[in-house]
């Protein structure tokens, strides 16, 4: 049996970051309900830092994108990764 992957989210406590980190987690528990196991909140130490990973794969840091991501970027870089098959219905991309 495969291990569900898990998301972790760190983020800079200093910035007040927490509550979009917390906003983004409940978002992707919501609709990843059975293709992850966890979304890890995780406050860095690192001053300005919010960055995604899947298994310890990063897939979105705010410093080099410089910005955040938007809800229906994240949940695609994270489909792709975990259920590259899965609708995000309207958070699909546009053909």
């Amino acid at each position: 049996m495969t291990k569900k992957p898990v998301i972790e989210i760190e983020y800079c406590p200093k910035c007040n970051w927490m509550l979009r980190a917390a906003y983004m987690a409940q978002e992707v528990l919501s609709s990843f309900t059975d293709e992850i196991y966890a979304v890890q909140l995780v406050p860095s130490e690192i001053a300005g830092r919010y960055t995604i990973r899947v298994n310890d794969q990063e897939i979105f840091d705010r410093k080099r994108e410089g910005r955040f991501p938007e809800i229906k970027e994240l949940k695609q870089l994270i489909r792709d990764r975990v259920a590259p098959e899965k609708s995000l219905g309207h958070s699909d991309k546009s053909s």
